[in-house]
């Protein structure tokens, strides 16, 4: 087996959960704009709306950041965004982040 760079599996990790959030997001997103309304009382509808619009941005930004993963801000912002997007892509976001930012302090030492 070829031995993989840290900051190359960050950056794996960090777009596979870029688009596992965006797809969530859309999945979320279009799924609470066909849902019958009546079931949606005060703030359901858009609590569902606006989770999908928040994880389809956390993704973006999980995307674009992915191939700076090795540079000190672009994972502080992954391990952030990772966070706020939540869920199983989120969770690589994080992990990429936080690899990304091992590959950072391993460098420095």
């Amino acid at each position: 087996m070829s031995e993989m760079s840290v900051s190359r599996i960050a950056y794996i990790l960090a777009l596979i959960g870029g688009i596992l959030l965006v797809i969530f997001g859309l999945i979320s997103f279009i799924g609470s704009s066909f849902g019958p309304s009546v079931l949606y009382w005060g703030w359901g509808f858009a609590s569902f709306a606006y989770g999908g619009i928040v994880s389809i941005i956390c993704g973006v930004i999980a995307l674009i950041g992915a191939k700076s993963a090795n540079t000190l801000v672009w994972a502080i912002v992954l391990i952030v965004v990772g966070i706020i997007g939540g869920g199983l892509g989120g969770l690589l976001v994080v992990l990429g982040g936080l690899l990304g930012l091992i590959a950072i302090l391993s460098k420095k030492m």
